[in-house]
């Protein structure tokens, strides 16, 4: 008897190491002489293609989006008081990077509420707002699928509080909005700027 597909074409899921994605369909390919069935999902944000097989995508992770009541508790998590341990930030960093990529609501909101800096508290590192942005990110994008809203209506509900451009210096065409045309314009402010050997300038 064949097992019933959990996910089918257009589906949002979760794939705990790269975040949410969308079912492109379900393919069939020959490896070594064997038929196997494979999930395809696209991951717009890194514009990549991953293709994991029906037979395995429950042991490796891969879910549909969250309920409701599992990403209010991550939003109720995002408020509550920071629980960063006193300990090397090499360790703290291992951990923050377990539960980001454990794909958990619960668990990322941990790491953003844990490395949000208010603006009387010291800065962060780099490390520190690498993590963190990778960690709000993923939350965000979830967020945004599970209630059909894109990024930048999520960053009106206050979800989103910083955003990092690359600006390269030879630019080709009109360049891609961070926001769709005709949308209420979100007030931005530059905190930092930083210029690589190549000339490319990360804001």
């Amino acid at each position: 008897m064949a097992k019933k597909l959990e996910f089918g074409e257009g589906d949002f899921v979760v794939y705990p190491t790269h975040g949410v994605g969308r079912v492109m369909g379900i393919e069939d390919q020959t490896i070594g002489g064997h038929t196997v069935e494979l999930i395809v999902i696209k991951f717009e944000k890194d514009r990549m293609i991953l293709r994991v097989p029906v037979a395995k995508a429950q042991n490796s992770g891969l879910r549909r989006l969250s309920s409701r009541k599992i990403m209010d508790s991550a939003l109720t998590t995002l408020k509550g008081r920071s629980r960063a341990k006193r300990t090397m930030w090499s360790r703290r960093a291992q951990e923050y990077e377990a539960k980001i990529n454990s794909g958990d609501p619960v668990s990322i909101a941990e790491v953003v509420r844990d490395l949000h800096r208010a603006d009387d508290q010291p800065e962060q590192s780099y490390s520190e707002r690498q993590m963190y942005q990778a960690a709000l990110d993923r939350l965000v994008r979830e967020f945004a699928a599970l209630e059909q809203i894109d990024e930048a209506a999520a960053a009106e509900l206050d979800l989103i509080d910083e955003y990092r451009a690359m600006v390269h210096p030879v630019l080709v065409g009109g360049g891609v909005p961070f926001f769709a045309r005709g949308e209420r314009r979100a007030g931005l402010e530059l905190v930092e700027n930083r210029v690589f050997a190549s000339n490319v300038v990360m804001l």
